[in-house]
C-alpha cells in the first residue's frame, strides 16, 4: 500500500542523443517508460510529482512540473521536486530505470538519513527535506554532480539486486531488458533490507 507520508518524484528527462528520442516516450511492452515509472511511484507513494522542462514539450498522461532552470542535470530535477514536495520524505525515480520495483523505493525511504541510495547510486534515491539546502547550494554553485552532493549528506546505502537497477541508455538496452523481464518477474530474488554503511 502506498505510504501517505511519502512523495514520489519522477525525473522525466528530455531529449536523449544516445537514445535518439525522449526516453519518457519509449515503449516497454506497450506502455511508455514514463507511464510505467509513474505507476511504480503510485504503488509506493501517497503523493507524486513529475519534474522536467516545459520547453521539451513532452506529451505525458500526467502534469509535469518545470524545474525552472536551463541546467540539464538530475540535481535540478531533484531540487525542484523536493521544493514542491509536501511531505518530509521523498523518493526519486529516473524514467529510465524500468525494473525498479515499489518495494525498493520503500526500502530506500525506510533507510533514509538525510538521503539513501543503492550500492550503485546516485539514483534511485530517497531524500529528507533537510537535505534540500545542501542540494540547492550546490545547484546554485554549478556543482551538478549528484554523487558529490550525496557525499556531503548523511547518506545510507541499500543493497539491492543489481539487475533491478539497469539503466536504459539506448534502444538496444531497452530490447535487452525486455528479454529479461519474464525472468526478473519470476525470480524469487528481491532487494535486501537496508544496511546503513555511513
Amino acid at each position: 500500500m502506498a505510504r501517505p507520508d511519502l512523495t514520489g518524484i519522477l525525473l522525466v528527462g528530455g531529449s536523449s542523443r544516445r537514445f535518439g528520442s525522449p526516453k519518457a516516450h519509449a515503449l516497454w511492452n506497450g506502455t511508455s517508460l514514463a507511464a510505467r515509472a509513474w505507476d511504480t511511484l503510485g504503488q509506493a507513494c501517497g503523493r507524486r510529482i513529475a519534474v522536467g522542462k516545459r520547453d521539451d514539450g513532452l506529451e505525458l498522461p500526467f502534469p509535469v512540473l518545470d524545474d525552472a532552470t536551463a541546467t540539464r542535470a538530475a540535481l535540478a530535477g531533484v531540487v525542484a521536486g523536493l521544493r514542491a514536495a509536501t511531505t518530509e520524505l521523498s523518493v526519486v525515480l529516473p524514467v529510465d530505470t524500468p525494473l525498479v520495483p515499489p518495494l525498493l523505493l520503500l526500502e530506500l525511504a525506510d533507510a533514509c538519513a538525510d538521503a539513501a541510495v543503492t550500492q550503485t547510486g546516485p539514483l534511485p534515491a530517497a531524500f529528507r527535506s533537510r537535505a534540500l539546502p545542501t542540494l540547492e547550494r550546490r545547484l546554485a554553485a554549478g556543482s551538478f554532480a549528484l554523487r558529490d552532493a550525496l557525499a556531503e549528506l548523511k547518506t545510507r546505502r541499500v543493497q539491492a539486486d543489481a539487475a533491478l537497477l539497469a539503466n536504459v541508455n539506448s534502444p538496444a538496452d531497452l530490447q535487452e531488458l525486455e528479454r529479461l523481464t519474464a525472468a526478473a518477474n519470476s525470480s524469487s530474488s528481491a532487494p535486501l533490507r537496508a544496511r546503513p554503511t555511513k
